[in-house]
């Protein structure tokens, strides 16, 4: 069998599994890749030509993350030849092969921050796209492919379907994000696509808009507002703004959709409202009582009693303050 058929038995595998399309793609130019890199058969490689792919994607310069992500990719498709071919090779891939990664805090942006953002978005469309990423923590994925069937406006909510992981999920509506999104739909062009938020200029007028298109939109309000942010801080900050409101931590796993609470924890760090308050009560006690211990220092005669204290010390001699 050639190595065509086997990558094209894979891809079918991949799909019987119910992989999203996105993942599909990723893996299949992964693979690609891969398979135009090596200069031995796939059943000749071993650990040393996988390390010395890796050497090659960090010549590169790509990051951990996806060097890591390519590595897990080989080692499926190694796995499925082995399981699913029939094919007799060891998965060149070991455990504990993939690299370390750091673990950056998410970046957000401060309330200040967020006023200047929505102050330069203008365009209906755009104001609601936003907010509804910033109040209820929406991917840009979700967002693109939101349906009018999915606002429930009347009870302030939004089902996300197909999220990341093909999860399904329901998240609220603020009221301004419901402000926005109403105002939107009332010039929001009549149209037969089912998307909420579609193309306004150029050949695709009408159609849903993309992902990138998104991504385009918030690169383009940034830079007009002066900031260094993405769309995905919209959700970082969404999480954050509900944590230093004391909202809880399962609660706000719950409305991003994590998998993990480990995930959501790590919004912990950035900017938990409570731990400084926490701190600077404690560190008013600490203060207060070291400007006690500096108000016995200062008092007549403790220099001497320190002093014949230091010297029975000295004589060995067991006396108390």
């Amino acid at each position: 069998m050639s190595i065509t058929d086997v990558i094209v038995n894979y891809r079918r595998f991949l799909k019987r599994r119910n992989y999203s399309h996105n993942t599909l793609k990723s893996y299949m130019n992964i693979l690609k890749h891969f398979v135009l890199w090596i200069n031995v058969p796939i059943e000749q490689v071993d650990r040393w030509k996988v390390a010395e792919y890796t050497d090659h994607l960090l010549q590169k310069r790509l990051k951990p993350k996806t060097i890591n992500c390519h590595l897990a990719c080989i080692r499926v498709f190694y796995d499925y030849l082995h399981h699913e071919e029939g094919i007799k090779v060891k998965n060149p891939v070991r455990r504990g092969s993939a690299l370390r990664m750091p673990k950056p805090l998410p970046k957000h942006l401060r309330d200040e921050e967020v006023v200047i953002l929505f102050d330069v978005i203008g365009k209906p469309r755009d104001r609601a796209m936003f907010r509804v990423m910033l109040r209820s923590g929406l991917r840009v994925e979700e967002v693109a492919n939101l349906h009018l069937r999915d606002l429930d406006l009347k009870r302030n909510r939004i089902y996300v379907r197909n999220g990341k992981g093909q999860k399904d999920r329901v998240v609220y509506v603020s009221g301004d994000a419901q402000n926005d999104v109403v105002s939107y739909l009332r010039v929001r062009p009549p149209s037969r696509e089912k998307s909420v938020f579609l193309v306004e200029k150029g050949p695709y007028t009408g159609k849903p808009i993309s992902v990138r298109g998104i991504q385009k939109r918030i690169e383009y309000y940034a830079q007009k507002a002066g900031l260094k942010m993405s769309s995905h801080h919209l959700r970082h900050t969404m999480a954050t703004q509900m944590l230093n409101a004391e909202a809880e931590v399962t609660t706000i796993q719950e409305l991003l959709g994590h998998n993990g609470i480990n995930t959501t924890e790590r919004y912990c760090s950035v900017s938990n409202v409570k731990v400084m308050r926490d701190y600077f009560k404690a560190m008013e006690v600490v203060m207060k009582r070291s400007a006690l211990v500096d108000k016995n220092h200062s008092r007549p005669g403790y220099q001497f009693k320190k002093g014949l204290w230091d010297f029975c010390e000295k004589k060995g001699l067991k006396t108390k303050p």
